[in-house]
């Protein structure tokens, strides 16, 4: 069993319990024939990140330490803000990647401290799927909890 699963069957509350599952099994049998799509998750200063590792996983991502192999860029730092993001890992984007070219740079919200709760993984696990097939998954938290940050 996974470590989110297990996280989720420790919840006493079966009707969240089972809405938990609902949600990351939908992210998984919407994505069980899909390419994995190459990312590099970097923290503000261009360096890898591998926190969310296990969530790009599941959510359809093959993480990639070179940005330059990319498709999909994926910032985040422990806690630390989008604007934070924006001011400091933003410069140092470069045009040569892929992922840049297409417009697909993203800035992910860590204001709460790493995430420890099931609900939070989730929403972070679906988060990641949006951002890496926009056209599969709509979980409206874009705007709130990441952003899509335009290079062009």
């Amino acid at each position: 069993m996974s470590f989110l699963h297990e996280l989720i069957n420790s919840i006493t509350d079966d009707e969240l319990k089972e809405q938990l599952h609902e949600r990351v099994d939908l992210v998984k049998h919407k994505l069980l024939f899909t390419e994995k799509v190459p990312l590099a998750c970097l923290t503000a200063t261009q360096q890898p990140q591998e926190a969310l590792d296990y969530l790009i996983g599941i959510a359809g991502g093959e993480r990639v330490s070179d940005p330059g192999l990319a498709r999909v860029i994926l910032y985040f730092e422990y806690k630390t803000g989008i604007p934070d993001l924006m001011q400091s890992a933003v410069p140092g984007l470069s045009d040569q990647w892929p992922a840049v070219r297409y417009n697909r740079v993203y800035l992910l919200d860590d204001t709460l401290a790493l995430l420890r709760e099931a609900s939070d993984l989730v929403a972070r696990l679906e988060d990641i799927a949006e951002m890496l097939h926009p056209g599969y998954f709509v979980f409206g938290n874009e705007g709130k909890t990441w952003i899509s940050y335009n290079t062009l």
